[in-house]
Parts: structure tokens; C-alpha cells; sequence
């Protein structure tokens, strides 16, 4: 049976990403050709911390049940 080629095509990001490319080598590091501060940049701007909201939403219940 044959294998299946992959068809090589670059995926649609964010337009802030643009030619954004990340690899991890033989050894486990990850390359990158983007900053590690821009990209921490980038999330901290579009992506929301599920942590941080629940942890949010706990201390007004907390100061919510305290007003009663």
C-alpha cells in the first residue's frame, strides 16, 4: 500500500504571525524565527487565560458571599 504524500502548504495564521516558523531539533530545543517576547506579546494581546479567569471568577463569589 502505498503512502500518502502530504501536501505542503502553509496554514493560515494570524497577520501578525506572518512567516512564523517553529521546529523542535534532535536535541529537544525549539527553534524559532519569531522573538519569544513578541510571541509572548502576541498571546498575552489575543489569547485569554482560563486560569486566571477562574481564579477571577472565585474571588467575586468569594467577595459576593462575604457582602451577605
Amino acid at each position: 500500500m502505498a503512502k500518502k504524500k502530504m501536501k505542503k502548504e502553509d496554514p493560515n495564521v494570524h497577520d501578525d504571525l506572518k512567516g512564523f516558523d517553529i521546529k523542535i531539533n534532535e536535541f529537544g530545543e525549539i527553534i524559532s524565527n519569531l522573538d519569544v517576547e513578541k510571541l509572548n506579546s502576541f498571546l498575552n494581546e489575543n489569547v485569554e487565560d482560563k486560569k486566571l479567569s477562574d481564579q477571577e471568577e472565585e474571588k467575586t463569589d468569594q467577595a459576593d458571599d462575604n457582602e451577605n
